[in-house]
Parts: structure tokens; sequence; C-alpha cells
């Protein structure tokens, strides 16, 4: 079974009708952050959001614009340093700007704490594992009163650079709640055949998303197409390796959506044409063997 393909708005311009083009689709998800769109996503996303009440809204906390970081600033949430570096997981700004996305977003299912390895610069494992059980904290606070029904962590190099693992991300959860019965509940990272690592450890049994998928978390891929660098790699002899007939495009997701423990694989296609392309190649996955053959011959095929 591949994973649900799902819109993800980073790098989005037209926000609102890309949201409208994947929902009329069916897409169950929609990932978004504050930061989007020039800090524009969350109000452009609002009204379609309202015209189909059960999709499933994620977030993220972390990231900011400059303007925001003057809000923040005005308001006492962050101090001048924290507002220069455009990051922090303070728990007094995760709590804010938590505040603010509910607001502006009408409802939020999950949210990501978003890049946890960017506020590490300078600080030690333990201090890093500190802060983001700060952050964990303030939304086991939005968890428990019902306003979120979870929290997560979105990454693009943590869980493979060594700064946090799943079973230590579990154990932050565990000691924010106070408690195992913690509201820890999504995980979302990169998963790609340049970014191929998650794919090899989970045909091989383990990894992040293995242990994500063991712990019952919903798990996310996002750059899928790494930021459109991979389309470049995608020759008519790799396209044809993977699925003959596919777009480049549709094989590429189609081998990051058929990753082992992966539930929603993240695509920015904003019009109808492209959903339907991708969503006609998810539907039939690649077999393990297909797919363990896919990241050498990104490097063969690409050469």
């Amino acid at each position: 079974m591949t994973a649900a393909l799902s819109l993800g708005t980073y790098r989005v311009r037209a926000v609102a009708q890309a949201a409208r083009t994947a929902l009329t689709a069916g897409s169950p998800w929609v990932d978004t952050e504050p930061n989007y769109a020039h800090g524009r996503a969350h109000e452009e996303l609002r009204p379609v959001l309202r015209e189909y009440p059960t999709v499933r809204v994620a977030t993220k906390t972390g990231f900011f614009t400059e303007e925001q970081g003057r809000t923040a600033l005005a308001e006492g949430v962050l101090i001048r340093e924290e507002a220069a570096n455009r990051h922090s997981l303070e728990q007094g700004f995760v709590r804010w700007q938590t505040e603010r996305a509910l607001a502006a977003l009408g409802r939020v299912d999950l949210v990501f704490v978003y890049n946890p390895e960017h506020h590490g610069h300078g600080l030690d494992r333990a201090a890093l594992h500190g802060r983001v059980r700060e952050a964990f904290t303030a939304l086991e606070e939005f968890a428990h009163v019902g306003r979120v029904d979870g929290y997560g962590v979105a990454t693009w190099s943590c869980l493979c650079s060594g700064a946090f693992s799943v079973p230590e991300l579990l154990a932050l959860a565990r000691q924010a709640a106070g408690s195992t019965e913690h509201h820890f509940t999504g995980l979302q990272m990169p998963v790609s055949l340049i970014m191929d690592a998650p794919i090899t450890q989970a045909l091989n049994s383990g990894g992040p998303l293995v242990q994500a998928k063991n712990a019952e978390l919903i798990t996310f891929g996002s750059a899928p197409l790494h930021g459109g660098e991979l389309l470049a790699a995608m020759t008519p002899e790799l396209v044809n390796f993977i699925r003959p007939g596919l777009s480049a495009a549709a094989a590429a997701l189609l081998a990051a959506g058929s990753c082992p423990g992966l539930d929603v694989v993240l695509t920015s296609a904003s019009t109808r044409e492209h959903w339907d392309d991708v969503s006609k190649a998810l539907a039939a996955p690649l077999t393990a063997k297909e797919l363990s053959g896919c990241s050498a011959s990104v490097r063969r095929f690409s050469v």
C-alpha cells in the first residue's frame, strides 16, 4: 500500500488555489506552516478549510517571518536574539505561535515542532533535548484540553545527524506529559530517491519510520522531489526502470510513496492534471524488490 498523497504548501505560491485543487481531488491532509507564503499561508487556507471540514490540518511551530518576529518581540514572547534568529522553541513563543495558528486556520489537528536541530546551534545535546521537551510541554497543554489532537516533529536532518532518535523523542514526550499518556502522534521527515536512507532502512525493517510506526505515530514524507532538484535526475531510462509510461514527477513520488512505514507523502502539485497524474501512479505501489533497486538506479541512470 502506498502512502496517501496529501498537500504540502511549502513553496506554493497560490496556496488557496492549490488547496482547493488538492481537497477536491481527495487529499486527506493539508500540511502548512506560519512561515510559508511569506507568512500568508494560514490566512489563505482558512476559507478553503471551511469548505472541507473533514480534511486534517497540520501546521508547525519554530520558524517565523521577520514581521511575525517583530510582533512577537513587541508582545514580549521573544527576546531580540531569538527574533534575529527567526526560530524559537521557547515555551512562551510556542504557545503564542500555536494560538495564532488556531486563530488563523480555524482548527489544527497536528502541530509539528519544526526543525529542532536548527535551534541546536551552540547547544550541547542535553540542552537541545531540554528545549524540545519545553516545546512539547507547551503543546501538551493544547492537546490536553482538546484544542489540537496531537503534536510531533518535522525535521530535515535531526534523525540522521544523531541529534535525536524516535525513542528519545517519545521519552521527551512522556516527560512533557508527566505520564505515558502523551500526545506525541506524528513524525515528518524527507523521503525521496535523493534522501533515500529512510527507504533503505525501512526495507530492512529498521530506521525512524519503522520505529515511528511501531509507536503508532502518523508518518509523513516531505520533499519527495527534493525541492524539484530530483527531476533533473529523472532521466527517461530511470523513469522507465521505475514504471514505464509515468511522468518524471509521478515516478519520483511513486518511489517515495511506496516506502514501507510511510502514511502520507506530501506534494506541492497545484493543478488537477498534476495531482491526478501522481494519484494514478500511487494507486499501484512498487514492490519491495522494485523499490530496493530504485536508489542505485538514480545514481546509475543520472551519471
